[in-house]
């Protein structure tokens, strides 16, 4: 391994990988901006999941993208043979001089390998083989306490490196492009609504887990309506999440603009750069509205604001003092549901909303 730093005007081509979800993705955004703002003559090329490439699509740091379908998991052997090895060869083709691999995906060790980069980086995962750190030119600890947030744990392997980035240079950046925009406008034109003149409530996860009670979003709905403000409701297009946003509707006194399983993510960061204000759980769009700058009310039970937190945006977070939290579990005793965050008082919400409005 070693420890001198990377020379990046030797360097041309950089391919950065993060094959986790939508937000992970996102966070790893800066690691793009600063090797651009310190090297504008790198080529900087991503590899990520296919579903989640619209996160850094646009993105004027990212030259290319290229994806690795999660189906192909389901393909017979040669299929999916055949799809990596395209893959592959067109990672080889941009003949790489440095490969930086921000997750534990064993992919990582196999490209540092494969492709044959001068600069391979990645973290020194505890747990790691003696394969996996041999793979690896450098390796960049992790921090013992895991308070540190993901950004700043995707940015040690620029550290680890030699480049120090700036404190303005770690913003996270997502584009919606113009044609989400124009479609966006043209949608809250229909709802009636004016760009700041809403309240955007994103009150749905992947994980059930992550979710507040379907009763408190109601009722923060009507206490906000109450208080003379407009909400939109958004949600993916997934049968739990629009359940979910079916039993809100169905409790709620005041109308709501609903718009959950209706938008793509682009016209999401969209939705949530024109609102006055976004509310929702630890998710993919709560960090969506960090990145469009939308001051940010977070509702956190199981994971943790230190590691997940809205990152360089107003905000608020909502949490308890469960003294078990952030536990990372699946519920209480795997039970789908976190006391620590169904407990959160819609009251809290509310200040919090009003706090950030009046700030």
């Amino acid at each position: 391994m070693l420890k001198d730093p990377v020379d990046l005007q030797s360097v041309r081509r950089v391919l950065v990988t993060k094959l986790r979800h939508h937000g992970d993705v996102l966070l790893a955004s800066p690691v793009f901006s600063v090797l651009k703002a310190h090297a504008p003559h790198l080529e900087v090329d991503a590899l990520v999941y296919a579903d989640t490439a619209s996160m850094l699509s646009g993105n004027p740091a990212v030259s290319r993208v290229f994806g690795i379908d999660r189906a192909w998991k389901t393909l017979g052997w040669m299929d999916r043979a055949r799809a990596e090895a395209g893959v592959l060869q067109q990672l080889r083709s941009r003949d790489y001089d440095l490969l930086i691999h921000l997750t534990e995906h064993p992919r990582g060790a196999w490209l540092a390998r494969l492709l044959g980069p001068r600069y391979r980086v990645a973290a020194a995962y505890p747990r790691a083989r003696r394969w996996w750190k041999a793979g690896f030119s450098h390796l960049y600890p992790l921090p013992s306490n895991g308070r540190r947030h993901v950004v700043e744990q995707n940015l040690d392997a620029l550290r680890r490196i030699g480049l120090q980035p700036g404190e303005q240079e770690r913003g996270l950046s997502f584009v919606p492009g113009e044609e989400a925009e124009n479609e966006v406008q043209a949608m809250l034109g229909e709802l009636g609504l004016a760009p700041g003149g809403y309240i955007h409530l994103h009150p749905a996860s992947r994980w059930q887990f992550k979710c507040w009670s379907v009763e408190k979003n109601a009722g923060l709905i009507d206490k906000l309506h109450a208080q003379g403000e407009r909400v939109v409701v958004s949600a993916a297009p997934d049968t739990n999440e629009l359940e979910l946003v079916r039993r809100i509707g169905a409790l709620v006194a005041a109308p709501f603009a609903d718009v959950s399983g209706k938008l793509t993510l682009k016209q999401l960061g969209a939705l949530t750069r024109k609102a006055k204000l976004f509310i929702g759980v630890d998710s993919a769009p709560m960090h969506i509205a960090s990145a469009m700058q939308t001051p940010v009310v977070a509702l956190f039970g199981p994971s943790g604001e230190f590691n997940w937190g809205p990152w360089q945006v107003p905000h608020r977070v909502i949490a308890s003092d469960h003294s078990c939290r952030p536990c990372g579990n699946d519920g209480c005793g795997g039970g789908k549901l976190s006391d620590c965050l169904t407990t959160l008082p819609v009251s809290a919400v509310l200040q919090a909303v009003q706090a950030l409005q009046s700030r």
